[in-house]
């Protein structure tokens, strides 16, 4: 499985995560892999891949736009999905999800999000060097945005923010 660490527009996420000692030691076990669509960074599973989410919370909040969860080839599900699915069991995978949404990437931005209406199909275009990917997410993130993982207390050391959708400074 891999984690897909999404930079915010204009930060050098990988040369963030590379220079810093705290991050460093938390990816020694690591090898970080700079991609068309982010930091990619391959685990042993979801749970592995949730640990180091909430290790490197504090960059995740501070650089990146999101967090991704390859749960097959070119098929990704967002942080609050994969919390259903791990902590909640609150979702089943199949080979279909109602609630989805296309990343059109580039230089390691995601330069346009696009809903997929329910019960449509939406066939994935895009380049080697600007791919395009489909992510899974709960209702509320389809109707109001991916959010990313903070440093709320909710029993695992991680939450959520509000509907941060579009990359754009929230006040850091």
């Amino acid at each position: 499985m891999n984690v897909l660490f999404l930079p915010r527009d204009g930060v050098a996420l990988y040369h963030e995560l590379s220079s810093s000692e705290t991050s460093r030691e938390a990816l020694r076990f690591y090898r970080p892999v700079e991609t068309p669509s982010g930091v990619a960074i391959t685990v042993a599973s979801l749970g592995s891949a949730l640990s180091l989410v909430a290790d490197l919370r504090w960059y995740v909040k501070r650089y990146m736009r999101g967090v991704l969860f390859e749960i097959s080839p070119a098929l990704y599900c967002s942080y609050g999905f994969a919390r259903e699915v791990y902590f909640n069991r609150a979702v089943t995978l199949g080979d279909t999800w109602e609630f989805r949404l296309v990343y059109r990437m580039k230089n390691g931005q995601v330069v346009r999000e696009e809903q997929v209406v329910p019960g449509r199909e939406r066939p994935l275009g895009g380049t080697p060097e600007s791919p395009e990917i489909e992510v899974w997410c709960t209702e509320d993130e389809y109707h109001c945005g991916i959010s990313v993982p903070t440093g709320g207390d909710d029993g695992d050391g991680v939450g959520e923010s509000g509907g941060i959708s579009d990359g754009g400074d929230e006040g850091s």
